[in-house]
C-alpha cells in the first residue's frame, strides 16, 4: 500500500534530519521566517535552477540573461511605487502587541474577496464579526505596513543615503532594458532572465518555506508589441506548465487560478496564478502577469531616460509591454518535497521514499560497500572516484545495507551501487533502482553509460 503523506511537520522534520532545510540561526533559538539550505537542500535548489535557466533561458534564441544588484537607487523603487506603496494589512494584538497580517485573519475566518476590501471595510468585519488575535484577544485598528528592509549606502548619515533591499528581482531587468537594447540590438519579441535574492519584511511568516523574508526568484520580462501580448501570454503559460511536469511537481496538484482584476496588482492587466495543493491549503506556487508597459513608462518619467524600442522596419518608436512569469525557487523546493514525499509499506514494513526526478535529485548515486572489511571499503572508493567527476555521488558505510538502502530512500537518491564479495571477483556491482526497490547486475566499466542512460528515460 502506497499512502501519499501531507504532513508538513514530518516532512518538515525529515528536511532537517537528513540535511535539505535547516532554521535559520538555529543555535540561537532560531530568527522567524529564515531558514538555511543544508548540504542536500543547495544541491536541490541548484538543479531546479539548473531546469530553469536550460528551459527559460538557454533553449531559446529570444532571451538574455542579467544579474542585477540587490542594492539599486532609490529613485528605482520611487518610480516603481514600491517606496510609497508595498504594503500589507497589519492589525495588532492590543493585549500583547503581536502583529499579524489582516487579510490572513479575515480569509480564516471564512470571508471571501478579502484582497479588494479598503483598511475601514476590514475594520468593520473583524468588529461585526467578532474577530480574535490568534491568542484570543481583541484586535487593534488596521493600518498598511510597509514590506520594504530599509538600508544605507555609504557613510553619511542623510536621506541621500537611504535605499532598500529590493522586494523582487524585476526591477533590475526594467533597469537594464535599454544597456541590452544598445548592447545586442535584439528584435523584438526579446526577454531578460534573472534569478536572484529579494526580500520582504513578512508580519506573520508561515508555513515553513511557503511565507519567508528571504528568497529566491525566477523570473523573466518578455518585451512584446502591445498587439501580440495575449499570444506570447499563452506561450509562457505553456512553458510554465512544462517546466512544472519536468520538475517533477504532481500536475493534479497544480491549478490554475485566473486572477480577478480587483485582487491582482496594481501594475497587472491580467494575472494567471499557478496554486498548489500544499498541506496547508491551495496557494499560490508561481504567477504569471501582463505588466503592459506599466513599469517602462514609470522608470522613463522617473529617470528621463528614453527607455522605448525602435523599429526599424516600420520606423517607428514604442514603449513595449511586458508579460512576466515569475517563479520561487523556495516555493518549488517546497511543493517538491510535498509532492514526492510518500510512505509505502514493503514487506510488512513501512519506507519513507522521496520520489524526485533523477535528474531533481540532491544525490545522484549512493555507493555502498556490502561489509567494511575484506576490501571492499578500497574497492568501493574506487568506484566512486570514477563516478565522482560525472554525477553527484555519496559513500555510505555505516549500518547494514538495508538501513543504508532506507536512508537514501528517504533523501530521494535514484540508484544505489552494492559493493560485494562477487565484485571483488568479476568487477560488476549491483545497481538499485529507488521506486522499483529491483536490482541488477552491471560491469562497472559500464556504469557512466548506464548511469546516463537511466537519466534520460
Amino acid at each position: 500500500m502506497t499512502e501519499k503523506n501531507n504532513n508538513l511537520e514530518k516532512i518538515v522534520s525529515l528536511a532537517k534530519q537528513r540535511g535539505f532545510i535547516y532554521q535559520g540561526s538555529d543555535v540561537y533559538d532560531g530568527l522567524a521566517g529564515t531558514w538555511d539550505y543544508g548540504p542536500l537542500g543547495v544541491e536541490l535548489a541548484k538543479n531546479i535552477k539548473d531546469l530553469w535557466w536550460q528551459m527559460f533561458v538557454r533553449s531559446r534564441a529570444d532571451m538574455y540573461g542579467v544579474d542585477a544588484d540587490i542594492l539599486m537607487s532609490r529613485r528605482v523603487w520611487e518610480a516603481s511605487g514600491h517606496a510609497a506603496g508595498f504594503a500589507d494589512p497589519l492589525v495588532a494584538d492590543v493585549k500583547s502587541d503581536k502583529r499579524f497580517r489582516a487579510d490572513h485573519l479575515l480569509k480564516e475566518a471564512g470571508v471571501e474577496s478579502v484582497g479588494v476590501l479598503t483598511l475601514e471595510e476590514m475594520d468593520e468585519i473583524i468588529e461585526k464579526e467578532g474577530i480574535k488575535s490568534p491568542d484570543g484577544n481583541e484586535l487593534g485598528k488596521v493600518q498598511q505596513f510597509n514590506m520594504m528592509f530599509e538600508t544605507k549606502v555609504g557613510a553619511s548619515d542623510d536621506s541621500s543615503t537611504e535605499t532598500f533591499l529590493r522586494p523582487e528581482t524585476a526591477q533590475g531587468m526594467f533597469v537594464n532594458f535599454k544597456n541590452v537594447i544598445d548592447s545586442f540590438h535584439p528584435d523584438i519579441p526579446f526577454g531578460l532572465a534573472q534569478i536572484g535574492k529579494a526580500f520582504r519584511n513578512e508580519i506573520t511568516p508561515r508555513n515553513f518555506l511557503f511565507r519567508t523574508r528571504e528568497f529566491e526568484q525566477m523570473e523573466v520580462e518578455y518585451f512584446v508589441r502591445e498587439d501580440a501580448w495575449e499570444e506570447s501570454f499563452s506561450m509562457w503559460k505553456e512553458i510554465m506548465w512544462n517546466f512544472i511536469d519536468a520538475v517533477g511537481l504532481d500536475r493534479s496538484l497544480v491549478h490554475e487560478y485566473d486572477v480577478p482584476k480587483e485582487e491582482a496588482a496594481h501594475y497587472a492587466e491580467k494575472t494567471i496564478d499557478f496554486e498548489f495543493e500544499y498541506p496547508f491549503g491551495r496557494e499560490e506556487l508561481y504567477g504569471l502577469a501582463y505588466r503592459t508597459d506599466y513599469d517602462l513608462q514609470n522608470h522613463i518619467e522617473g529617470s528621463g531616460e528614453k527607455l522605448d524600442y525602435f523599429d526599424q522596419a516600420a520606423g517607428a518608436r514604442f514603449v513595449p509591454h511586458v508579460i512576466e512569469p515569475s517563479l520561487g525557487v523556495e516555493r518549488t523546493v517546497l511543493a517538491l518535497l510535498c509532492s514526492a514525499y510518500e510512505v509505502e509499506e514493503v514487506d510488512g514494513e513501512e519506507r519513507t521514499v522521496l520520489k524526485l526526478p533523477a535528474r531533481i535529485a540532491p544525490i545522484t548515486v549512493a555507493v555502498l560497500p556490502l561489509q567494511r572489511k575484506d576490501g571492499l571499503p578500497e574497492k568501493a572508493q574506487e568506484v566512486f572516484s570514477k563516478l565522482q567527476g560525472e554525477f553527484v555521488c555519496q559513500y555510505d558505510k555505516t549500518a547494514s545495507i538495508g538501513k543504508r538502502y532506507r536512508r537514501q530512500d528517504e533523501v530521494g537518491t535514484p540508484f544505489c551501487l552494492t559493493i560485494d564479495y562477487d565484485t571483488l571477483e568479476d568487477d560488476t556491482v549491483t545497481i538499485r533502482d529507488r521506486d522499483t526497490m529491483k536490482q541488477e547486475r552491471v560491469a562497472i566499466d559500464q556504469l557512466p553509460e548506464i548511469i546516463k542512460e537511466k537519466l534520460d528515460k
